[in-house]
């Protein structure tokens, strides 16, 4: 679980470095067993979805984390990362409007972001 904060750490810093908007951290451990965390971004276009997922796959590739594997690509709406522990969803606002997985992961705890995931 230290791991998965400190790979949820690396991406959020990332996507704040490209200017990612409503970072949104989800802890669902106690919810589910498919990963610790989920990642939510909004990406204003496709270019900058672009640069959040090359941003986010050098930071935790940098600190030795692997993407297990990634859906959708540079034409997508919406983009996932899996690194296994952690899963990372970047979405153009109208997808992450309509998608809204705020509300279907509402039993998972939120986490405030705070200047260390920054």
């Amino acid at each position: 679980m230290a791991d998965s904060l400190e790979m949820v750490k690396l991406a959020c810093h990332g996507l704040s470095e490209k200017k990612a908007e409503n970072i949104e951290v989800i802890d669902i451990t106690d919810v589910s067993v498919m990963s610790d965390y989920f990642i939510i971004a909004s990406a204003s276009n496709q270019n900058q979805m672009s640069a959040l997922v090359r941003s986010v796959d050098e930071e935790l590739t940098k600190a030795g984390y692997t993407l297990k594997s990634q859906e959708g690509n540079n034409y997508s709406s919406w983009i996932l990362l899996d690194y296994t522990d952690i899963i990372v969803h970047i979405f153009t606002h109208e997808d992450r409007e309509f998608y809204n997985l705020e509300k279907l992961w509402q039993d998972g705890k939120k986490l405030e972001l705070t200047e260390e995931f920054i």
